[in-house]
């Protein structure tokens, strides 16, 4: 179902507490709710209390439905140690690191392009390389778009 009817449709049924996200991970915002599609919800279908919170998982309507919601939760919080992004996309990397955290995203092709929304380019290679102890210093990632292949 799209993700504006699904919305119409819980309201219609009594629900009210109504959020959604990213099933593919990536951290897009459903600012257009009428250009998504619902591919999971929580609480699953069946009885529920009209107060209970329902999370929707979806994706842009071009786009196929991931086989296990990448989105559900949000982005981890990184602890002490630097997580593997390899695949995630840029703004999981900005989301999931201290605020504090410097964070340079470039080009990974000979095409120096600038990277505007985060959320379309996939990380390639990172360093600090996972594993390593987050201390302060500087991330850097480059990345392509997704789509694309990491050179």
């Amino acid at each position: 179902m799209g993700l504006q009817s699904a919305q119409d449709a819980a309201q219609k049924a009594g629900f009210y507490l109504l959020t959604s996200h990213d099933a593919l991970g990536r951290s897009r915002n459903q600012i257009d709710d009428r250009n998504w599609k619902v591919c999971t919800q929580t609480p699953g279908p069946g009885e529920q209390a009209t107060g209970a919170k329902v999370d929707m998982g979806a994706v842009k309507l071009d786009e196929q439905c991931p086989a296990q919601d990448q989105g559900a939760g949000g982005p981890t919080k990184a602890g002490a140690t630097m997580p593997d992004f390899k695949g995630k996309a840029v703004s999981v990397v900005h989301d999931s690191l201290d605020r504090a955290t410097s964070i340079s995203a470039k080009d990974a092709t000979a095409q120096n392009r600038i990277i505007v929304v985060q959320s379309n380019w996939q990380v390639c290679t990172q360093d600090p390389a996972p594993g390593a102890a987050l201390n302060g210093q500087p991330v850097t990632v480059k990345a392509v778009k997704f789509g694309e292949s990491c050179p």
